[in-house]
């Protein structure tokens, strides 16, 4: 169909085909053509740039058709492009008139119909139409989304941004028009280290502002220069899955699993939240302490994987993994793990290992620098390789009088593991410390608890092998100093057989195989002996004493109630005396005792009398009074029978002899009745 624009053009050429036959049959198929027919124009072509520095312009249109064999012819004025079986054509800039006003159109055949699409008149130096954004990135700073893509020209251009919250689809798309400006270097480093994109030649950066960091967007940007005179929109960029920030860094766990010289670690995390996992989140993973799981080879290991697992086996030295998540708005604050060296109990001096040792083509060294028993991977030296300049190197940089934790590794079937753990000094001197915090607690009269702060490992300046303590005690007069060695290992000491009331100065110096470090001083006063003590025991010995007499009082009474003594005979000792003069011997009276034999009965049971009279009947029948008249009868009868002195003498003598015989039988009558039959008699005596 021709437009009213188009007519002088058409005219023209009408004429020309009626210049013969031919040309009148050709106008008049063209008239039937574009009166009515199947074939549908196509849309007027657009030509133009894609930035003002380009040398070849594009050509696009468009046409509704379903037919596969279409073909185009592409005018510009007076200039055809024929046969062109899609519907965009690139020319070159020098087959075009660039710089006025020329007629552009576009002719259609489909089979042996053929349409014209509508004539547009342009100038092309003056259009320029940028292509869709493409590879945008995207990245959070607050609640303002920065937008990133490849700049068509290094100066600023107009976007239009359209964008929905993802998941909301009720919600209407917002439009934002704004100002692309072009990224440099400058620019970017005024945005955070995890949100920085890498910076490419002529970028265009856009903020949309006041959104939500927490949630995810669906976002499409099309473009346009504002330098050309006639600028076209850009084509709408693909939809773009805006995640939401990662505002936390991964929660880690770790395993480790020491397995022959190696450890097995196996690190663990939280899914990040699903808003922020749109598009994909993936993790990186860096080892600080090997490459391709070899130790000492200088470069750190990198893993990018989309599980929240992960495996890895490193040495027995200290090594640092760092888990880091990143999605498309840019990365996660980084989760760092120290792994110390692996603890090793009484870990020994290297002994005389020196830096020249050769090594082997798959070992390697490392030296910690040891702060306080700290060896995370700070000042470390590595020795990984036979070259003199390489050994000359960490001889240079390793410091005299510095502890440092050796590690000998090898790799074995890809894994790391450690051989050798020692410490080290390359060159050892005397403490260059005290001990800190030398205290004295004195809780007795000749002993003191002494205690201190070890010397820190910087400044023992070699292997500690033991304690100098030394005491003298002072204003005495012979002024000797006692001096005793205590084990490294030890901080608390007590000192004994110390003077009671005494002073002394005490002090402590730290020794290496170099020699004796810097004493720390101390003064103590032991404590007086007391008096009190020599007085307690002087008590204690006297309550003793009188204790233990009437104990023995005590149980002697209990003794005898419980066991009465056995009562012995009263026998009296009888001696026969003969004085030198018979005749001046007085008379002698004789006195006799009234013997009474009692049975021992219990108490309140009172003594039959035929016991008593079995008694008496056993102890001969005789009363006293019949044996006193017996003697008055023998010693009547003798006085009258003889006077003489001879006589008298022998009476008295016969006398006594039977006095004697008698006395014996009643002791061993009595001592019968006592022991008869197992019975014991008490024997009592009455009393005057």
């Amino acid at each position: 169909m021709t437009t009213f624009r188009d007519f002088p053009l058409y005219l023209m050429e009408t004429l020309k085909c009626c210049t013969s036959l031919h040309g009148f049959v050709m106008f008049m198929f063209l008239t039937t053509v574009n009166k009515g027919s199947a074939c549908e124009a196509p849309s007027s072509p657009e030509c133009f740039r894609e930035n003002a520095e380009e040398s070849v312009y594009l050509c696009e249109w468009s046409m509704n058709t379903t037919e596969s064999d279409v073909t185009f012819d592409l005018y510009l004025d007076r200039t055809k492009f024929g046969n062109i079986k899609t519907t965009h054509y690139e020319i070159n800039e020098e087959l075009l008139i660039r710089h006025r006003l020329i007629n552009v159109w576009v002719e259609a055949h489909v089979g042996n119909l053929r349409c014209t699409s509508p004539r547009r008149s342009v100038i092309l130096g003056h259009i320029v139409k940028y292509e869709a954004p493409q590879n945008i990135s995207v990245s959070w700073l607050s609640n303002n989304l920065s937008l990133i893509w490849k700049a068509a020209e290094n100066h600023q251009a107009l976007a239009e941004v359209w964008f929905q919250r993802d998941g909301h689809p009720t919600e209407s798309w917002e439009k934002r028009s704004t100002y692309a400006t072009v990224l440099t270097a400058h620019s970017s480093s005024e945005v955070p280290t995890s949100h920085r994109q890498p910076v490419k030649k002529h970028q265009y950066r856009v903020f949309i502002v006041n959104l939500l960091k927490h949630s995810a967007y669906q976002v499409q940007i099309k473009q346009r220069s504002i330098q050309a005179q006639n600028p076209l929109w850009s084509e709408w960029s693909p939809v773009v899955m805006v995640p939401a920030e990662l505002e936390h860094e991964p929660e880690v766990n770790i395993t480790t699993q020491v397995l022959n010289g190696t450890r097995e670690v196996t690190l663990t995390w939280k899914p990040m939240p699903h808003v922020a996992e749109v598009g994909g989140v993936t993790y990186r993973l860096e080892d600080s302490q090997s490459s391709r799981g070899c130790p000492c080879k200088g470069t750190e290991r990198r893993t990018h994987i989309s599980k929240n697992i992960y495996t890895t086996y490193v040495s027995y030295s200290a090594v640092n993994i760092s888990v880091t998540a990143r999605n498309m708005a840019g990365y996660s604050p980084s989760a760092l793990i120290q792994i110390p060296a692996e603890p090793a109990t009484d870990l020994k001096s290297c002994g005389n290992m020196t830096l020249d040792e050769k090594l082997n083509k798959k070992t390697c060294k490392q030296w910690y620098e040891l702060q306080d028993q700290d060896s995370r991977p700070e000042n470390v030296i590595t020795l990984a390789s036979k070259n003199k300049k390489a050994r000359k190197q960490v001889r240079k940089t390793m410091q005299d009088y510095v502890r440092y934790l050796h590690f000998e590794h090898t790799c074995d079937s890809g894994k790391p593991r450690t051989v050798k753990m020692c410490l080290f000094y390359k060159k050892e001197g005397a403490p260059s410390r005290k001990p800190q915090d030398l205290t004295a607690f004195s809780d007795s009269h000749n002993s003191a608890m002494l205690s201190w702060t070890p010397i820190s490992s910087e400044h023992q300046r070699g292997f500690l092998t033991h304690y100098n303590l030394c005491s003298v005690k002072i204003s005495s007069q012979d002024g000797l100093e006692e001096c005793r060695t205590i084990s490294a290992s030890l901080t608390k000491y007590r000192l004994e057989n110390l003077a009671p009331g005494a002073k002394y100065n005490i002090t402590l110096a730290g020794v290496t195989r170099e020699g004796e470090g810097p004493k720390a001083t101390l003064a103590i006063n032991t404590l007086p002996e007391k008096q009190m003590n020599v007085w307690l025991s002087f008590g204690l010995l006297t309550v003793f004493f009188l204790g233990t007499s009437m104990c023995t009082v005590i149980l002697k009474r209990i003794k005898s109630k419980i066991f009465p003594p056995v009562p012995k005979p009263v026998i009296p000792d009888f001696t026969i005396f003969q004085p030198e003069n018979q005749q001046e011997t007085p008379e002698e009276k004789e006195e006799v005792n009234d013997l009474m034999l009692l049975q021992l009965h219990p108490k309140g049971k009172s003594v039959p009398e035929d016991e008593t009279t079995a008694l008496r009947g056993e102890w001969g029948g005789e009363s006293d009074e019949d044996f006193e008249n017996e003697r008055r009868d023998s010693r009547m009868s003798g006085g009258t029978s003889d006077d003489s002195p001879g006589s008298t003498d022998q009476a008295l003598r016969s006398s006594r002899e039977g006095e004697i015989t008698e006395l014996e039988q009643v002791d061993n009558e009595i001592a019968m009745l006592i022991y008869r039959n197992g019975l014991v008699f008490d024997v009592k005596t009455d009393s005057p």
